[in-house]
């Protein structure tokens, strides 16, 4: 099992920026990959950018492409996503997510419980 634990959320203004973290807990030896996606009421759960294990596989969405980046440590304990130039579009809530492989070489998906960000006009 592998258990994420979100942090970093707030309210603030079109234009500012704000780090959200993600700390990994169990077996994490096991975590293939972390991500954050986030999610707007009503609307299903969209991609925001991904860390593979080593720093290998870094992805974005377009939609935040050149403004986030996404880091974490090799050893999958943490994961960050640093946000800049915050739009009102980017309100939601930002779930992390981890990838892991289970003893059946299988893969399981895991989430956090969330945090939100609001971006106001």
């Amino acid at each position: 099992q592998v258990q994420l634990v979100e942090s970093g959320g707030g309210l603030v203004q079109t234009g500012d920026s704000l780090r959200l973290s993600c700390a990994a807990s169990g077996r994490t030896n096991s975590i293939l990959t972390l991500a954050w996606f986030r999610q707007v009421p009503g609307r299903d759960r969209e991609f925001v950018a991904a860390f593979g294990r080593d720093g290998h596989g870094i992805t974005y969405a377009d939609s935040v492409q050149g403004r986030f980046t996404i880091s974490g440590d090799n050893s999958m304990n943490a994961v960050y996503l640093q946000m800049r130039d915050l739009q009102p579009e980017d309100t939601a809530i930002y779930y992390c997510s981890a990838r892991a492989i289970n003893v059946l070489r299988t893969e399981d998906d895991y989430w956090g419980q969330g945090t939100q960000v609001t971006v106001s006009s």
